[in-house]
């Protein structure tokens, strides 16, 4: 295994258990480091201070795996995956089969998450240097968990390379392949907090569900009983099902996608609820949103959660900047009282930046929003103290005075 040395700061850094290496000038001595590669990293005076696994290309140039001298076998991913295993029977999953089984950084296999649907499984690499270990990490997985089948999500460079190729989807082909085992069937249908959906797990990008909102669907259940809701970017209509199932007067459900709008019809068929009573409108969200108004709409909930950038032939959306008129946008359609719902998975926005787009949006529309609720994350998405950045989900509950 060989040495390579880290300036002081990055030193400080893993010993404070933070499992990243940033590229610096230090980390530009590193002659004929590979892609891959297994290293023990030191200290200016060649102390060992831990194992990494080196991608030199990233801006992450390597990833803490363990202590010096550390190996990648087979032992070293079953006492990972176990760990992460026991750690899942806090998460509150009795009727619930689509959640998060590894959660990178947080379970200690940075750069590597593994999602759970129905029983399949689809990994995800952030870097190549773990490409050469997936067939480890498949036997592992097929001995502890005998999963009928895996999927290994695509990298956006690979899908990138795909589209260019004429895949993508463009042509209807795969961002996921199948690793191991069966196909799953298409859809594949899970449950989460009892309720059904539809996913499909040869989108890798989108399955069909966001498991690491289902702390949150289950709590605006609790907020939205004879309620009118409304739900801005709604995707396939997860907590649009949420709403309805939990009695909400009326959801309407806003989404630039007809596809997506289909499955969201489809999984209010599928948990026995009526899509003809509720609304589904196909349009881009800023301008349904001037049409609403225009008609005089009113709503009692309104929830928003948007792609942190997205783009359509009308408009652009990204979060920094983008957040504030969005809720500038709606809440003129928020009765008195009503609550203002949003959401953002953006991991370089933090809660304190957030919470000013909220008062810029709320100042533009010359409203006064108290918060109520923050959350963030659920259980299976656990986040190390040492690593701060895997705290990403933004929650935010405000009534609007």
């Amino acid at each position: 295994m060989k040495k390579y040395q880290v300036g002081p700061e990055t030193a400080r850094m893993i010993k404070l258990h933070h499992p990243w290496v940033l590229a610096d000038r230090y980390t530009k001595n590193w002659c004929g480091s590979v892609c891959g590669e297994l290293a023990l990293l030191c200290d200016e005076e060649q102390k060992p201070l831990a194992t990494a696994l080196l991608d030199p290309a990233d801006r992450v140039v390597a990833r803490i795996v363990g202590a010096p001298g550390v190996k990648l076998d087979a032992g070293w991913f079953r006492n990972r995956l176990q760990k992460a295993r026991n750690l899942r029977q806090q998460a509150g999953l009795a009727e619930t089969d689509a959640y998060r089984l590894v959660n990178g950084e947080g379970d200690g296999l940075p750069g590597l998450t593994i999602d759970c649907y129905a029983g399949y499984l689809m990994v995800q690499l952030y870097s190549p240097a773990w490409d050469s270990y997936l067939p480890l990490l498949l036997e592992v997985l097929q001995e502890l968990i005998a999963p009928p089948g895996i999927y290994r999500k695509l990298r956006p460079q690979e899908t990138r390379q795909l589209e260019a190729k004429g895949g993508g989807k463009a042509s209807g082909k795969e961002y996921s392949l199948l690793v191991a085992g069966k196909a799953a069937p298409v859809p594949l249908q899970v449950q989460e907090n009892g309720l059904l959906y539809h996913t499909d797990l040869r989108e890798g990008l989108n399955t069909g569900i966001f498991p690491d909102q289902r702390r949150n669907r289950l709590d605006l259940m609790q907020r939205v009983k004879g309620k009118r809701f409304l739900n801005l970017f709604a995707f396939t209509g997860a907590f649009s099902v949420a709403a309805a199932a939990a009695g909400a007067r009326q959801v309407t459900s806003v989404d630039v996608s007809a596809r997506y709008l289909d499955v969201a019809r489809d999984n209010f068929s599928l948990n026995r609820i009526n899509p003809k009573r509720h609304r589904f409108i196909q349009a881009d969200v800023f301008a349904e949103l001037a049409n609403l108004q225009q008609a005089g709409e009113r709503f009692d909930v309104i929830l928003f959660d948007p792609p942190s950038f997205s783009t359509t032939k009308k408009s652009q959306f990204s979060t920094k900047g983008g957040t504030s008129q969005l809720v500038a946008a709606t809440l003129p359609l928020l009765e008195p009282g009503g609550l203002l719902i949003s959401s953002s998975n953006h991991q370089k926005v933090d809660m304190p930046t957030y919470l000013k787009e909220l008062r810029r949006g709320a100042l533009t529309a010359g409203c006064e929003l108290r918060t109520i609720y923050r959350g963030g994350q659920p259980e299976d998405f656990p986040v190390s103290v040492s690593f701060p950045e895997g705290d990403y989900l933004k929650y935010v509950i405000s009534v609007r005075d």
